[in-house]
């Protein structure tokens, strides 16, 4: 720093002066004492401006574990259990600024607060508790139900939200980078509590269902309906049903046409890309990337990856979703053809063992290996724990899986859901599922005696349709309506629904419940 002031003096020593005025004002430049002041007063400057910006963003100075703190929030409750519920304030502005870009969310929370459909509803749920999750768990309350809340998963939690939530009054069980034993430990809370009992579960991924159902049978036979919004949890549901053991009705909101197309597509889309720029800085131009699975997740991910000059190719077991990547431009590969070539390997079938060890063990230095579907089961990481392997933590959720050899393969969010362990997902579309969720839960809790058995559902047309109008204002769009005639012609009802059931608004028919999330 000096060797550049003392240059820059040098340098302007010859400077032409027009007048005394711009000599005496050029001379205000700081002296060496001066400048060691403005030095220090920069970098604490930047010190602060940073301090401020990680206070409520990065509890990692704190090791103590939530089960082992004792919080109250400002109600006297302590019915919850947070990272640090004095956090609430900062978490509530990350759910103002989502409420801004879920304005059909918050329409229907203003359209049906009045009626309170919810009223007794007493709902435990298990999702990502994000700024997004929040604004739906706030409209559950408006609607008139009571919630319990936990997380799908041990790194997604925004921990601010959570407290946010906690301090409202939402009893809530949660924080980013729980143990497993935490993970069942707060499901377990969420539905153990004396004097209260679940009546309507939302779930993403089964474990809750699962939970209820091997633990609590006598709550599981007593819940009125289930809403279950990921293919793992779905596969679940359509497994104790085949079985004869589903005693209460489900609602797939998966394969509901607005959750598939627009969640699974267009939200995974743009997060693939926000998830692995903040874990590795990574440039996509010429990368080679496979991407496993080419259902709607994988659909989103090639597409993205394509758009900034990656070089995708994409494996799949589903010859029409083949054909499908084909005509859009990929080729369709077995992963032990291209492994060695690869920069990333990306998983998201829902499957299991799609990654293993002996692909693993054949990846080039530096490989970036995640998944994106919601389980932790596509990549074997297990495999990975052995004593000859080293793991070195990078950052958060970035680990170098070194090999003896000196091999480095980078390990994002130890093969958990990429997008919401290491980023986050676009306001909008989490607006949509969030309101098909809503509905769905309205649904199940109000249908009169014998519409639904004890069988999994899909979301009715009609209700698709209307989430799909209450997000059309946000772009100014204005639907044509059909005449008398034309709707004769058609044999449609003017008002809907427009198509059929068995219309999946595909670019090609594909098999059901093959595409995973």
């Amino acid at each position: 720093v000096n060797y550049s002031f003392n240059y820059m003096q040098m340098c302007c020593s010859h400077i032409q002066f027009a007048n005394q005025e711009e000599k005496q004002e050029f001379s205000k430049f700081p002296t060496k004492t001066g400048r060691r002041s403005l030095s220090r007063s920069i970098s604490q400057s930047s010190t602060d401006s940073y301090s401020s910006a990680a206070s409520y963003t990065d509890s990692s100075d704190d090791e103590t574990s939530p089960r082992e703190k004792s919080q109250v929030n400002s109600k006297g409750s302590s019915d919850f259990c947070v990272k640090n519920i004095k956090q609430a304030e900062f978490g509530r502005r990350e759910i103002e600024i989502a409420e801004q870009d879920m304005s059909a969310l918050i329409s229907l929370r203003k359209r049906a607060q009045g009626e309170k459909p919810l009223a007794g509803a007493k709902v435990v749920g298990c999702t990502h508790i994000t700024a997004q999750t929040a604004v739906l768990i706030e409209t559950l309350v408006a609607l008139g139900a009571q919630c319990r809340w936990t997380a799908c998963n041990i790194y997604s939690t925004q921990n601010e939200v959570a407290a946010a939530l906690a301090e409202s009054g939402v009893s809530v069980f949660a924080w980013k980078g729980e143990s497993e034993d935490d993970f069942w430990w707060c499901i377990d809370r969420c539905v153990n509590m004396e004097g209260w009992q679940a009546n309507m579960i939302l779930d993403d991924g089964g474990d809750l269902t699962h939970w209820v159902y091997k633990k609590y049978p006598s709550v599981f036979k007593k819940v009125r309906g289930i809403v279950e919004e990921s293919v793992t949890g779905v596969h679940r549901l359509y497994q104790l049903s085949k079985a004869g053991k589903l005693c209460v009705p489900a609602m797939n909101v998966n394969d509901s046409v607005t959750k598939q197309k627009f969640d699974n597509l267009y939200c995974c889309r743009e997060s693939i890309l926000d998830g692995l720029k903040r874990t590795t800085d990574v440039m996509f131009g010429g990368k080679q990337v496979v991407v496993c699975g080419y259902g709607e997740v994988g659909k989103g991910c090639c597409s993205a990856l394509k758009a900034l000059g990656a070089i995708v190719c994409v494996t799949e077991i589903d010859p029409i979703c083949a054909l499908q990547a084909c005509m859009d431009g990929f080729k369709v590969v077995k992963l032990n053809e291209v492994v060695r070539q690869m920069d990333m390997v990306i998983t998201c079938t829902g499957n299991k063992n799609v990654v293993t060890r002996e692909h693993l063990d054949r990846m080039k230095i530096g490989c970036i290996v995640c998944n994106m579907g919601h389980s932790n089961t596509e990549i074997d990481v297990a495999s990975l724990r052995t004593p000859e392997l080293t793991w070195e933590r990078v950052r958060s959720q970035v680990d170098h899986v070194i090999w003896p050899d000196g091999k480095r393969v980078i390990l994002l969010a130890e093969g958990r859901l990429l997008n919401l362990s290491c980023s986050t997902v676009p306001s909008f579309v989490l607006s949509i599922t969030a309101t098909t969720q809503a509905l769905a839960l309205i649904e199940l809790y109000n249908a009169p005696e014998g519409r639904y058995k004890q069988d999994v559902y899909l979301l009715p047309k009609k209700m698709d349709e209307y989430v799909a109008s209450l997000h059309l204002p946000n772009f100014d769009a204005h639907l044509t309506e059909l005449s008398d005639e034309q709707a004769k012609y058609m044999g449609l009802n003017k008002n809907g629904p427009f198509k059929p059931n068995y219309y999946r608004y595909e670019r090609g028919f594909k098999t059901p419940h093959i595409d995973y999330d």
